[in-house]
């Protein structure tokens, strides 16, 4: 897979493809939104959903990172809500709680109403996408949420500490979850099939929850619909990221899908992670709250990170799960400048 593209030698391409680079790319998950001031000033006027489906405005927030942070990739400003929504699941975005679906599927019957995917629901997506190409300098990262991640909101309702029913579905309702993850799944492929003919230049799924199973339910109950998903996208040969929280004590089998990218968070050591994930291209992993810390505490331990790998050998910096709203964005600028001058 060639870094050569019409943003031009693209440092963060060519990390995807394992390549050698000169300068570590960086880029932030959630950079867009959340601690900047140009979408805060926005969220004054509009909701998270507006914000998302309405392509002027979720490009304008896409593109304030760029600019203010000197990021090497833009992410799409959406939400991974935006998929279950787009096959008939009305979901809310509750402040200080997040998403929330007050009919959950919990039953066979319950099922009937997550529809097939269709990419007409997400042309405000497309749009967005064609606006950013038009006006990015640097590749733009489609994304979107992991099965196992969409399914447990799905059952749940809203976010949980235990995901209690959710397991409980996998275990004594095999046949509803097998249909809810390959719904999801198709879903899924679909979806980011969607942004990479929009423009989309690399492609990164999330699967923040997935942690909370064990090594054996991640290789049951998952990993085989992360393979199929995966091994769709090969065809679309665009750079494809598999992030996912919390995954250390199953990273061997995460890692166990046709992608060139694994992202990880600061559960485990960039060295160790690199000798789990093999010859996949690495993404990580400061903790995101040691950004609320001093300058040279952070720079200490970025210092730390790079001396149990080469960073500039297949390697995206990166923080382990989203920017906190309270980040200071000057902080992110300052620690992209740290990291370029390594």
């Amino acid at each position: 897979m060639s870094p050569s593209t019409s943003v031009g030698t693209s440092e963060f391409l060519a990390a995807c493809a394992g390549e050698r680079t000169k300068k570590i790319p960086v880029w932030f998950m959630r950079q867009a939104g959340r601690s900047l001031p140009g979408y805060r000033e926005l969220r004054k006027k509009y909701d998270l959903l507006t914000l998302t489906q309405t392509p002027e405005l979720a490009a304008k927030i896409s593109l304030e990172p760029i600019e203010r942070l000197g990021v090497d990739a833009a992410i799409l400003f959406a939400d991974i809500m935006l998929l279950p929504i787009a096959m008939g699941i009305p979901v809310r975005i509750v402040e200080n709680v997040g998403p929330v679906v007050d009919q959950p599927v919990r039953t066979l019957e319950d099922l009937k109403r997550l529809r097939p995917f269709s990419r007409e629901k997400v042309s405000f997506l497309e749009e967005t996408i064609r606006i950013l190409r038009g006006e990015l300098k640097v590749p733009l990262i489609g994304f979107s949420g992991a099965p196992f991640t969409l399914a447990s909101y799905l059952i749940e309702g809203q976010p949980s500490r235990t995901w209690t029913l959710t397991k409980r579905c996998m275990y004594e309702s095999p046949e509803l979850w097998a249909q809810l993850m390959g719904t999801l799944s198709d879903g899924v492929i679909g979806y980011l099939e969607t942004q990479i003919d929009a423009g989309a230049q690399a492609v990164q799924i999330f699967d923040s929850w997935v942690g909370c199973l064990s090594p054996a339910d991640y290789r049951a109950y998952v990993l085989p619909y992360m393979q199929k998903i995966f091994s769709a996208l090969k065809k679309k040969n665009v750079p494809r990221i598999h992030f996912g929280t919390n995954t250390a004590g199953f990273l061997k089998d995460f890692a166990n899908v046709d992608c060139e990218v694994i992202g990880v968070d600061w559960r485990i050591s960039l060295g160790d992670a690199k000798r789990l994930v093999g010859d996949k291209a690495l993404q990580g992993n400061l903790d995101s709250a040691i950004m609320l810390a001093e300058p040279s505490v952070v720079q200490a331990r970025v210092d730390d990170m790079f001396r149990e790998i080469d960073p500039h050998e297949g390697y995206i910096f990166n923080l382990g799960h989203g920017v906190l709203p309270e980040t200071d964005d000057q902080r992110l600028r300052q620690l992209v400048e740290y990291v370029h001058g390594k």
